[in-house]
This record gives structure tokens, C-alpha cells and sequence, in this order.
């Protein structure tokens, strides 16, 4: 096999693989339902959602939205100083800006 051949082959099986995977996880994992039947059985698919599925809500068979879990609050506060001895804030963050930025900030024209 000529070695074009080989490396668009190879592209060609990336690109297979996302299809699978696009097709799997938007076919088969996520919950796809219309309106109506949201409405109706709301507290069910909420349950579902707290599990962590996904559910796309669809009017007249065409997706309209899609309802996800949010992400948990960490548990512990964030620990300060992470970042020490790391970063250090230059003397020239605290000048004072130029006016065409803060004109910006503004919403005027410059």
C-alpha cells in the first residue's frame, strides 16, 4: 500500500472511531424525550438526572434542549497559597490603566 494510501487510512479510522462515538453516546446513552412526556414524568427524569444522565428534551422529535447534572460544590473550602513562590504579581499590575482601556471598560469608543 503506497504510504498516502496508509496515512489517509489511518485518518480515516480516527475519524471511524469519533463517528462511533459520537453515534453511541448521543443515540444510545443519552435519554432523548419530548416535551410532553417531560412534563408528565418530570419527577422521574430529574431522579435520572441526579444519577448523571443526560437527557435531550425534544419538540416534535427535534432537539430543543439538553438537561444535565451540575457539578458538585467541593466539600472543603479551596486551600489558600497554591500558587506561592510560583507566580508572583508584577509591580506593573498595580499602575494605573491607560484610557483607551478604561474607555473600553466603559463601553465608549475609543
Amino acid at each position: 500500500m503506497p504510504v498516502w494510501c496508509q496515512a489517509l487510512d489511518s485518518s480515516l479510522s480516527y475519524i471511524n472511531l469519533d463517528l462511533v462515538y459520537y453515534l453511541v453516546y448521543y443515540l444510545v446513552i443519552m435519554i432523548k424525550v419530548n416535551v410532553h412526556e417531560a412534563k408528565t414524568h418530570l419527577s422521574h427524569y430529574l431522579e435520572e438526572v441526579e444519577h448523571g444522565e443526560t437527557i435531550i428534551l425534544c419538540k416534535r422529535n427535534h432537539p430543543i434542549a439538553e438537561v444535565r447534572p451540575i457539578a458538585a460544590k467541593p466539600s472543603a473550602p479551596r486551600p489558600l497559597g497554591l500558587a506561592k513562590r510560583v507566580f508572583k504579581v508584577p509591580k506593573s499590575f498595580f499602575d494605573e490603566l491607560p484610557e483607551e482601556t478604561i474607555a473600553l471598560f466603559r463601553g465608549e469608543a475609543v
